[in-house]
């Protein structure tokens, strides 16, 4: 909840905020719940046919939370273009961008995945010999 409780101090609508935190406390836990589940079902599913990173699910996470934000007139904040390419949904800035954002030893846990099912599909799909 630090990112929406960023936004929530820079739009300074102190007399909402009580209500409003619980609100996106419980949207955090629901979008926790929900990404925990695809990171299961994705992790479940063979490496050829998955069709998102779990780094794409976890930037998912923050749904439920931009939702309740903008239901109570929070204005979006101001963001580049990169990030506005990357992910066009994430109003506020919540989302990370990396693993390493939410706890830094989770940096090199997002690079071991990627080179693992690099080496799945390379393996699968048969790579150059040598």
């Amino acid at each position: 909840m630090s990112g929406a409780g960023r936004v929530l101090d820079a739009w300074g609508q102190r007399a909402h905020r009580p209500a409003i935190d619980r609100r996106v406390q419980l949207a955090a836990d629901a979008g926790a719940r929900r990404a925990a589940r695809e990171l299961g079902a994705l992790l479940a599913t063979d490496a050829l046919e998955q069709r998102v990173t779990p780094l794409q699910i976890v930037r998912r996470a923050t749904t439920e939370v931009t939702a309740v934000l903008a239901d109570a007139g929070v204005p979006a904040v101001a963001r580049d273009e990169q990030e506005e390419r990357v992910a066009p949904d994430d109003r506020y800035d919540l989302a990370p961008r990396a693993f390493a954002d939410l706890d830094a030893e989770l940096g090199p846990v997002q690079l071991v995945w990627g080179a693992a099912k690099a080496a799945v599909v390379h393996a699968t799909r048969g790579g150059p010999s040598g």
